[in-house]
């Protein structure tokens, strides 16, 4: 996993409230094991019509949302299902920063697992940026995840919160696989004495 650094990227605004992870990547696309490919099925169902070819009126088609790694979306992002497949979809994709109101939790936990920044903005704070997106689309924001800030040419950005433990883990790019190799020379300490004192278990 990448570590999440500063930066200031484009805002991709989708504004729908209640996108369930059935939407973000559909379950006929669930056959793969590793995490690569699932971004050219996020939102297909919404993305593509019937013969294959772009849904022009899919708000993430348009041409000035083109490399945004900012999404911005309506309340309770990521309802429905527990698949880890939705933040994956959403990494491969190319986003790594989400902005809404609220989110299901298990959705919300994945994400920092695939080093994604969900960020939990107020009401009245998400509209101001949505506002700012629809009168200039292709608007950049600029993330700082060690400050905690999201920063806006209009002026809409604010401070935001975030566990800390969470917060160390994007910054270093250590996801749960990521986590235990830190304690790599332990783990190997612990199986040679194992390979000890049980060596019938090791043959």
């Amino acid at each position: 996993m990448q570590p999440y650094t500063k930066h200031n990227s484009i805002a991709a605004l989708m504004n729908r409230s209640n996108v369930d992870t059935d939407q973000i990547i559909p379950k006929q696309f669930l056959k793969k094991v590793e995490r690569s490919g699932f971004g050219a099925h996020l939102f297909h169902d919404w993305r593509f019509n019937a013969d294959g070819g772009d849904n022009p009126e899919f708000e993430l088609n348009k041409a000035v949302f083109k490399d945004a790694k900012i999404l911005v979306v309506g309340d309770n992002f990521g309802c429905g299902s527990s698949r880890e497949h939705a933040p994956w979809a959403i990494a491969d994709y190319g986003f790594n920063t989400i902005i809404s109101t609220s989110y299901a939790d298990i959705f919300y936990n994945n994400c920092f697992k695939n080093g994604i920044l969900p960020i939990i903005a107020a009401q009245h704070q998400l509209d101001a940026l949505m506002e700012e997106i629809t009168g200039n689309e292709g608007v950049s924001f600029e993330i700082d995840l060690e400050q905690q800030t999201i920063t806006t040419p209009g002026g809409n950005g604010f401070s935001f919160e975030l566990d800390a433990f969470r917060k160390e883990n994007l910054l270093a790019g250590l996801d749960d696989i990521g986590l235990t190799l830190k304690h790599e020379d332990k783990i190997s300490q612990y199986e040679e004495m194992h390979k000890q004192n049980f060596p019938w278990l090791w043959t």
